[in-house]
């Protein structure tokens, strides 16, 4: 039962990030932290763990094919991907599961407001 559940968390995660460009922090990382009851850092290794090889690549030929994909910008975010990945789980090895937990809805409660009242 377990390898479903982890299966229907990836394919939930897909369905995002094909259609909002999300899917590692907003859904993955909660759904294990609050579905298969990991901790925060193991949520965090293992969603990024599963995203090295298919993150993101049918969802970004599709919009390529529509003309919706800035080649430069991509690669460029990539670069700041790579080292910031690297640094940021750096500083969340270093923080307790609760506050990890805290800041990351810290940080989805600033993102909904933005969102929601942003223009």
């Amino acid at each position: 039962m377990t390898n479903i559940i982890f299966i229907a968390i990836g394919l939930a995660a897909g369905v995002l990030a094909g259609m909002f460009g999300i899917g590692g922090g907003i859904v993955i990382v909660p759904a294990l932290i609050l579905v298969s009851r990991l901790s925060p850092q193991i949520a965090t290794g293992t969603s990024l763990a599963s995203l090295l090889l298919p993150v993101g690549a049918l969802g970004a030929w599709a919009y390529y094919k529509e003309g919706n994909v800035r080649i430069v910008p991509a690669l460029w975010i990539g670069v700041g991907l790579f080292f910031g990945a690297y640094f940021g789980a750096k500083i969340a090895q270093q923080m307790s599961a609760i506050a990890l937990q805290r800041a990351f809805s810290v940080f989805l409660m600033l993102v909904a407001v933005r969102m929601w009242f942003g223009k």
